[in-house]
């Protein structure tokens, strides 16, 4: 059993707290708010020990898992390692791509396990699309949400954006050739819907659009490949694959027959929904960190693969500014 203390208890760091409950292999030694009034409200919900300061959960801690405003991750999360904890660490992983670098070291010198939460990489569609991915050529996704106050504290691109440009990068081994994109600020001081396009060396081109001011909510991502499309619905935890094979393979698939025309014969396609097992993908991740202290393994999401996905986010936010100084 591992003791670990969560800084932060707003929305998400509630939800943190009430999956670290039902997980047994940790011990949750408390928690650490600045807002006294919602600390103390916390303590009170959930029964657990407030800490009157950072340094104090930290001493207390073999594990911390970092749930506050971005702004402050580098700051929660320097110093738990400088204590050499383990942490888990909120998306995006820190505010710049300085920051990452620097934490990347430190967390280098303590030698202990890094993870940072881009928790779609446990949604329990994409967990089952996984072994279905033959390099991707050409994938495009939406991740719409209703206007929230919540998070607009940063771009849409570090707010939502980031979740699919880790995915992607995920899913795509190949470096990045270029990247070009376009956003406007609407509701807020930073973009609040934008599209990036990312093109990689080995051919395969990534359509991301994001927006916070949706008339409705979406989060599904397309992935193109030979002879298969693969649609995975993060919000409904949906998956559906649409593959073609040789006419007569796969008999047992729902499928048609399609002519190619020109004496090239036929194909078939079939079309399979794949039954996803409800799994709660933050308890997860977390779960996932534990095993790779346990077992001393690499943890799923890296402090490697947070800075990656941060990179592009700010190359994005880049491009955006250069097109809109260029349009003024």
């Amino acid at each position: 059993m591992l003791k670990i203390g969560v800084l932060g208890a707003g929305h998400l760091g509630k939800i943190h707290l009430k999956c670290l409950q039902e997980i047994p292999s940790y011990d949750l030694v408390g928690f650490y708010d600045p807002d006294v009034a919602n600390a103390n409200h916390v303590e009170e919900e959930f029964n657990i020990k407030k800490w009157e300061s950072v340094e104090q959960l930290i001493a207390a801690a073999e594990v911390i898992d970092i749930v506050t405003p971005t702004i402050s991750h580098f700051d929660c999360a320097s110093k738990s390692l400088k204590k050499c904890r383990h942490v888990f660490i909120e998306k995006p992983i820190v505010t710049s791509v300085e920051e990452a670098r620097d934490l990347i070291k430190i967390a280098g010198e303590a030698n202990v396990k890094v993870q940072v939460g881009h928790v779609e990489r446990f949604n329990p569609a994409f967990l089952a699309a996984e072994p279905a991915f033959d390099h991707p050529m050409f994938i495009e996704t939406h991740r719409l949400s209703e206007f929230n106050p919540r998070g607009t504290d940063v771009p849409v691109i570090l707010d939502l954006m980031i979740h699919d440009i880790d995915i992607v990068l995920s899913v795509v081994k190949s470096n990045i050739k270029k990247i070009s994109a376009s956003g406007v600020a609407v509701l807020s001081d930073t973009p609040d819907i934008a599209n990036a396009r990312i093109e990689f060396d080995n051919g395969c081109v990534a359509n991301l659009t994001a927006s916070r001011i949706s008339l409705k909510n979406m989060r599904k991502s397309r992935f193109f490949q030979r002879d298969a499309y693969i649609s995975v619905d993060f919000l409904k935890k949906a998956l559906e694959i649409v593959r073609i094979t040789d006419t007569g393979q796969n008999g047992d698939i729902p499928g048609f027959i399609i002519d190619l025309g020109k004496g090239k014969g036929t194909r078939q396609i079939h079309f399979d929904k794949p039954e996803i097992k409800p799994s709660n993908a933050i308890k997860t991740e977390l779960e996932s960190f534990y095993s790779a202290i346990i077992n001393n393994t690499i943890p799923p999401v890296t402090i490697n693969d947070g800075y990656q996905a941060l990179e592009v986010a700010h190359k994005i936010m880049e491009r955006i500014n250069q097109s809109v100084s260029n349009i003024l």
